[in-house]
């Protein structure tokens, strides 16, 4: 059955009719075993995965790392919390290495993501320092290649 969910995570379009044909499987057995994903937490949601560069919504995305202190008896999980419940914030990451939280965020400006850092994360007790970076194009996420219709301006670049 995970492969059920492999083929929704690459596309969430389609049927369960089309999954069976794909699984050699009973159409009738898919619909149970994506139901039972969706109850028992395993399937969080669908979404579309947007190029907003082609529509005229200004925003920007940026990744904070984040170094904490963790608490007693809660470790990451109670900062944690108090982080994913902006709004702002659309992922959370625990990570090894250098910074203990990854954070991305979207806002409309840079000023509007700066002013988040600033009065959000920098206040919080846990927060030791942050690092902002500002995403300037997305190449691949999630899997998809974007932008593969625009052409680079200089010609042929070779790598």
């Amino acid at each position: 059955m995970n492969n059920i969910l492999e083929f929704l995570e690459k596309d969430a379009r389609l049927t369960p009719a089309q999954i069976a044909v794909m699984t050699q499987s009973d159409e009738g057995d898919i619909k149970k075993a994506i139901k039972e994903f969706e109850e028992n937490g395993t399937i969080l949601g669908y979404q579309a995965l947007i190029d907003w560069d082609k529509t005229g919504r200004e925003y920007v995305n940026a990744v904070i790392e984040l170094k904490i202190t963790p608490q007693r008896d809660c470790g990451f999980d109670k900062v944690a919390e108090k982080i994913y419940a902006y709004p702002e914030v659309e992922s959370l990451y625990l990570m090894s290495g250098a910074y203990d939280l990854h954070l991305v965020i979207e806002g409309r400006t840079m000023r509007e993501v700066a002013q988040f850092v600033a009065a959000k994360l920098a206040p919080l007790e846990s927060i030791l320092s942050t690092s902002t970076h500002f995403v300037l194009k997305k190449y691949k996420d999630k899997g998809v290649i974007y932008g593969t219709d625009n052409q680079d301006e200089r010609g042929n670049c070779m790598i």
